[in-house]
């Protein structure tokens, strides 16, 4: 009897750990961390039944082959880190020769972070165009409570970091809007900028775009000189709104005429989508308030639910 129940406590160590709520990013992944679970305790199961431990032995919990996969985690490594505010960071993480992440427009990958012994996963989405060869670029706010925050600080160049994906993403095709308007707020800049990119770079694509960044004051505006450079092109037009600034006077001149100072309110969203050049499909990305905030708004001006996507 004594060797059975040894052998039991043996198959409960194998036993795949349920993910807890915190290890799901919410972002409705497809595999979700909780799918993996799944997949992985039918596995011991079976394995548990047929008391055939080496059924478990293709469970690849993290690979190290560099290649982005949806179901299990690979090591990617920091090449450079960037402060860009005192809160947000631009990394950089290196892709072996000249392979690229291959993500579609507006994607999203999932972090994999060990706090405290406690595993969080988060989603973020690549700055970097999705066709970058040798590495890719995530921008990060670091909250001060924040468990994944508390994590992402400790990075130093040449860490080894898991990530896995891609997922989500926002189905685009040249031409295939009049006009897109993007509603961001901080670092929901960051599935915009791939979208916009790649209007820019590809002459046949006649999308107007229209993109409202929502920041706290000048100075935490992320990547102003991309901004800038992209504001040049005939068919992009950028706003900012700032909520913590007291006037437009203080700001550089080239940002006069583009920046309003406050929120970003139900009337001042009803006078950008007025001066559109064609009816806007809307995207959308900033907190859930944000998110929620700007659904309404657009309802009340008018926008269907079906002309609109929230990542």
């Amino acid at each position: 009897l004594q060797t059975m129940s040894g052998n039991e406590d043996d198959w409960l160590a194998l036993k795949p750990q349920e993910p807890s709520p915190s290890q799901c990013c919410g972002s409705g992944c497809k595999p979700c961390i909780y799918d993996v679970y799944e997949k992985e305790l039918a596995q011991w199961e079976r394995a548990k039944a047929k008391k055939d431990k080496s059924l478990l032995m293709e469970k690849k919990e993290q690979s190290n082959n560099s290649e982005l996969n949806p179901d299990t985690f690979t090591a990617f490594n920091i090449s450079s880190v960037e402060q860009l505010t005192e809160d947000t960071y631009q990394y950089k993480f290196e892709l072996p020769g000249n392979s690229s992440l291959q993500l579609s427009l507006g994607q999203h990958i999932v972090l994999r972070g060990v706090v405290n012994g406690l595993e969080v996963q988060r989603a973020y989405t690549p700055i970097s165009p999705g066709n970058a060869e040798g590495y890719f670029e995530v921008l990060m706010k670091c909250y001060e409570a924040g468990l994944m925050s508390q994590y992402i600080k400790t990075w130093k160049k040449g860490d080894m970091v898991f990530w896995r994906g891609p997922f989500g993403g926002f189905p685009y095709r040249p031409n295939k809007y009049g006009e897109l308007l993007m509603l961001a707020s901080g670092t929901g800049l960051a599935p915009m900028l791939p979208i916009l990119q790649s209007i820019t770079d590809d002459e046949e694509d006649e999308t107007f775009v229209t993109l409202v960044g929502c920041f706290r004051t000048f100075d935490k505006i992320y990547l102003k000189p991309l901004l800038q450079d992209l504001a040049r092109y005939w068919n992009v037009r950028i706003f900012y709104v700032l909520s913590q600034e007291t006037s437009v006077e203080k700001l550089p001149w080239s940002y006069q005429e583009n920046t309003y100072i406050g929120r970003l309110t139900e009337d001042l969203v009803k006078t950008i989508i007025n001066s559109c050049r064609r009816k806007p499909f809307v995207l959308i990305c900033g907190s859930s308030a944000f998110n929620e905030d700007m659904n309404r708004y657009l309802k009340a001006a008018g926008i269907e639910e079906n002309s609109c996507f929230v990542f």
